[in-house]
């Protein structure tokens, strides 16, 4: 089952200095149909205007993932982190007992992320804050484990989920397999090109909420850069 999500379909607002297209009900967008997908709660599309950025705020309970698409990402946060996060490369946030953090674009151009939220294992716990390069040709050809909280992805930044996020860059005509586990959800999206996934078209940004496919085979239709979340 490959459920398609056009980028134009997506709920969004527009606050002037953040653009925000959500595949998911936020904020004051609402569709009860798209609450979620398994333990994925949140995928964000945003693209935050330069010297602006997210105020520092509260978390909790949440695993945060943010994918910077271009530009950079500063973080800070109560628990004393500093760290700057660059385009193609990952930084994780399990809020855990509660966190404050602020996000700021301080470069001189748009800053375009996925921001990406999954449902915890357990609630409580220390909270903490990562980030680490992933260069694109590192997963030329193939998908390349980002952020996970299985077994044996020991390369990856630590979340406290049962999930994984994965990248892939592929050359137009360039073919990869994702194999699937028996009832995991998957949510992918091109964040730059166009892919067919087991014959399904996805444009730049469209969204592909997924199961009950035991392997996905991802064809780039051309130049493309695709993620994608793969939880219990």
């Amino acid at each position: 089952m490959i459920e398609r999500r056009p980028f134009a379909d997506l709920g969004g607002a527009d606050h002037g200095w953040l653009k925000a297209r959500h595949h998911f009900s936020f904020a004051n967008y609402y569709d009860p149909k798209k609450m979620g997908w398994g333990p994925i709660r949140v995928w964000n599309d945003d693209e935050i205007a330069p010297q602006s950025g997210f105020p520092p705020h509260p978390h909790a309970d949440m695993e945060i993932i943010t994918y910077v698409r271009q530009g950079a990402i500063t973080h800070q946060d109560s628990l004393g982190n500093k760290g700057r996060t660059e385009a193609g490369d990952v930084q994780v946030m399990s809020a855990g007992s509660g966190i404050r953090h602020a996000e700021y674009n301080l470069e001189d151009e748009v800053t375009k992320i996925f921001q990406i939220w999954i449902m915890p294992k357990t609630e409580g716990g220390q909270p903490a804050w990562g980030a680490k390069p992933f260069p694109k040709g590192d997963r030329a050809g193939k998908f390349v484990t980002l952020a996970s909280g299985l077994s044996g992805d020991d390369d990856a930044l630590p979340i406290r989920t049962d999930a994984r996020v994965a990248g892939a860059t592929l050359n137009a005509g360039e073919t990869t397999e994702y194999p699937l586990g028996e009832g995991r959800h998957v949510y992918l999206v091109p964040a730059v090109g166009a892919v067919e996934v087991n014959g399904v078209r996805l444009d730049a940004r469209d969204g592909a909420a997924i199961r009950d496919e035991a392997v996905l085979t991802v064809t780039a239709l051309e130049d493309s850069e695709v993620v994608l979340v793969d939880a219990a």
